[in-house]
């Protein structure tokens, strides 16, 4: 198969699709692979390290979109690149569709084959594919959260751990899962008081067995979470639902009744975040003020840790990656029911409830195109 790694366009976004190790794999599998001029560069991997590992370069990515069976991204495709999709191309990358309208109707339109790195599935329900991604971005949340709760960055002016004689401050974790959990991590290692909320009793439970005493495990509901919001010096929203939108949990009433300088970390935005008062931001632009209340919602925040996160991704990926390209994606569907969930739009119809039922559209199930 040929399979095209594209550089990333996303304002501020370094990662890159596959790294040199990952193109020599796909290489000794007898796939060509073809890589867009200074793909690599933001992870620190140079145009001459694919050449060595056996890839391409090309100068566009108009070319790799002609060429490519499989274009491989990190990031979702952006406007100027919908023309240049193929029918039936693969397109193989995060897409988060149930919050990009535009971007859905415009692989429907293309014909393609998409395939969401976020909504791939293992039996026991984690998603192998978001999860570097997660820890990366739950651990980020923590650290931007810190930062911004400096004065010169607009918030009250807190350090998270204190100082003795003087309290440390009160961080509340929305959700417990793979962002929740490592956001809480390191916010309990800077020595805060960590508040994690979740509707899953037997996560609490386990939560509260491994992590240290200065982090407490909390069954979310509205009260408590409006309780705990008007102490709370830092809020990180970590709520998923595979492949579907968000919910709303933080109304702009409850932001109302936060302290001035209070921080707000979206790490759902992706999905549409989960504070009403949320709208996408980049790395250029981090943040921005409602009602005295910093919001930090920044869609791609490991592609601020680039060679890290693109090692990780690669990890995770590569694997996936090979199964696809090695047997085609029906039949990888067909061997490994892990990736069917993967596949969000083909051949112009839905093909991932959740997507579906975001945008009011009929849904298509995937086994219709694997019969």
């Amino acid at each position: 198969m040929i399979i095209g790694i594209l550089k990333e366009i996303k304002t501020a976004e370094n990662r890159v699709s596959m790294t040199p190790a990952g193109v020599e794999t796909m290489v000794r599998h007898q796939h060509e692979i073809l890589v867009e001029q200074g793909a690599g560069v933001g992870s620190g991997f140079a145009d001459s390290d694919y050449r060595q590992a056996g890839a391409t370069l090309l100068d566009t990515a108009a070319e790799i979109y002609a060429e490519a069976e499989m274009v491989m991204h990190v990031k979702e495709p952006q406007p100027r690149e919908y023309p240049l999709i193929r029918q039936d191309q693969i397109i193989f990358t995060y897409l988060h569709l149930a919050a990009e309208e535009e971007l859905t109707k415009a692989l429907m339109t293309a014909g393609s084959v998409n395939i969401a790195y976020e909504t791939i599935q293992k039996n026991d329900r984690s998603l192998p594919l978001l999860t570097p991604m997660s820890e990366v971005a739950g651990r980020m949340a923590a650290q931007e959260g810190a930062n911004y709760l400096q004065m010169s960055k607009g918030g009250r002016g807190i350090l998270l751990g204190g100082v003795p004689g003087v309290e440390p401050g009160n961080v509340v974790v929305i959700g417990c899962g793979v962002v929740g959990l490592n956001a809480a991590r390191i916010a309990s290692g800077l020595g805060a008081r960590v508040y994690m909320l979740d509707i899953d009793l037997d996560r609490l439970r386990y939560l509260s067995e491994i992590m240290p005493g200065n982090c407490y495990t909390v069954m979310s509901s509205r009260p408590k979470l409006r309780q705990l919001l008007r102490e709370a010096d830092l809020v990180i929203g970590a709520i998923l639902i595979p492949g579907a939108k968000a919910p709303k949990v933080v109304t702009r009433e409850m932001l109302r009744e936060m302290k001035p300088g209070s921080v707000l970390v979206d790490v759902a935005i992706d999905q549409g975040g989960c504070f009403e008062t949320s709208h996408p931001t980049t790395h250029a632009e981090p943040t921005y003020i409602v009602d005295g209340i910093v919001h930090y919602c920044v869609a791609n925040m490991p592609g601020a840790v680039a060679l890290t996160s693109t090692l990780a991704l690669t990890n995770a990926t590569l694997p996936y990656a090979l199964q696809i390209a090695d047997k085609g994606w029906k039949q990888a569907c067909r061997d490994n029911e892990e990736i069917r969930p993967g596949v969000n739009v083909v051949g112009g119809r839905i093909t991932f409830k959740g997507v579906a039922e975001a945008f009011g559209m009929e849904h298509t199930p995937i086994e219709t195109f694997l019969d």
